[in-house]
């Protein structure tokens, strides 16, 4: 634990941020399970999303940051199809590397930034390209 370093208040609110829109990726693609079921790419990415919220929270923890809590579970967009779910998870992990691109600059601390370029890495390299993929699928021609 590095609780003896203080970060400043633009490193912890970039950690909140991160933390934030890793807990509302997480419930959202949790209720699209609830919803239709256990589903892909939903149920990998799910599951990814989980650990990057724990990689998240062990950064809260090396510093001895109270980490904020999760206000997403039961606070998500619903869809009506997993056609219509894709589409929007694809903005998302679109939005999620745009947020990573800014919190980059957050900070100069190697730990906190391996943690984020592997994130942004993780929805630019994978989550990305599958909620493109299952988005193609679901389209009606036109």
């Amino acid at each position: 634990m590095n609780s003896s370093i203080t970060l400043d208040d633009t490193e912890i609110k970039a950690l909140q941020d991160a933390l934030d829109d890793e807990y509302k990726s997480h419930a959202i693609y949790a209720q699209v399970i609830r919803d239709f079921g256990p589903r892909r790419p939903f149920i990998n990415i799910v599951e990814a999303e989980a650990r990057h919220i724990a990689a998240l929270l062990r950064v809260f923890e090396r510093y001895a940051i109270p980490a904020p809590p999760n206000q997403w579970t039961g606070n998500t967009p619903r869809y009506t199809t997993v056609a219509e779910a894709c589409i929007a998870s694809v903005q998302g992990e679109i939005d999620n590397v745009a947020l990573y691109d800014q919190l980059l600059g957050s900070t100069g601390r190697a730990d906190i930034l391996d943690v984020f370029h592997a994130l942004r890495a993780a929805s630019r390299d994978r989550h990305l390209p599958a909620f493109q993929r299952c988005a193609a699928r679901g389209r009606v021609p036109e």
